[in-house]
C-alpha cells in the first residue's frame, strides 16, 4: 500500500517538473486530468489483476467518462507518466509503457488484430508520444 502512494507520489511530482503552467504539486493532485486517469488505473488494474474484472472495467469507464482518457484496465503502466491534455487518449489491454514516458493528447495505443493474447504496442523507458499518433500492433499473421 505504502508502495501504491510513493508511486502516485512519482507521477504527480514527475508531472509538475514536465509542464511548466505546474505551479505545484497541488495543482497536478487537484487539477490535472491525467494524473486522475493515472490513479484511476492503477486502482482499476490492481483489481484487473486479482480477476475482479467487471469492476476494473466499471472503474475505467467512470475514469474515462470524467477524463476523456481511455486505459483499459489490463495494460502496463511503468512509472512516472505523464499524460498532458490527455483527452482521446486511448490505451488498449495488452499495451506496456515503460517508465517516464509522456503522452500528448489524441494518441492511441492499439491493434488491429483480433488475436486473444498480446495485440497492443509495448512502448519502452523513457518515450514521448506526440499528439494525434496512432501506435497500432499489427496480426503477425497477415
Amino acid at each position: 500500500m505504502i508502495n501504491f502512494f510513493k508511486n502516485l507520489y512519482l507521477d504527480a511530482k514527475n508531472i509538475q517538473q514536465k509542464d511548466p503552467a505546474a505551479k505545484n504539486i497541488l495543482y497536478v493532485l487537484f487539477l490535472y486530468q491525467g494524473f486522475y486517469a493515472i490513479l484511476f488505473h492503477r486502482i482499476a488494474h490492481f483489481f484487473y489483476k486479482i480477476h475482479l474484472k467487471f469492476i476494473a472495467r466499471l472503474i475505467s469507464q467512470i475514469a474515462r467518462f470524467l477524463t476523456g482518457i481511455e486505459i483499459h484496465p489490463g495494460a502496463k503502466i511503468g512509472k512516472r507518466l505523464f499524460i498532458d491534455h490527455g483527452m482521446g487518449i486511448v490505451i488498449g489491454e495488452t499495451t506496456t509503457v515503460g517508465d517516464n514516458c509522456t503522452i500528448y493528447h489524441g494518441v492511441t495505443l492499439g491493434g488491429t488484430g483480433k488475436d486473444k493474447y498480446k495485440r497492443h504496442p509495448d512502448i519502452g523507458n523513457n518515450v514521448m508520444i506526440g499528439c494525434g499518433a496512432k501506435v497500432l500492433r499489427t496480426n503477425k499473421n497477415r
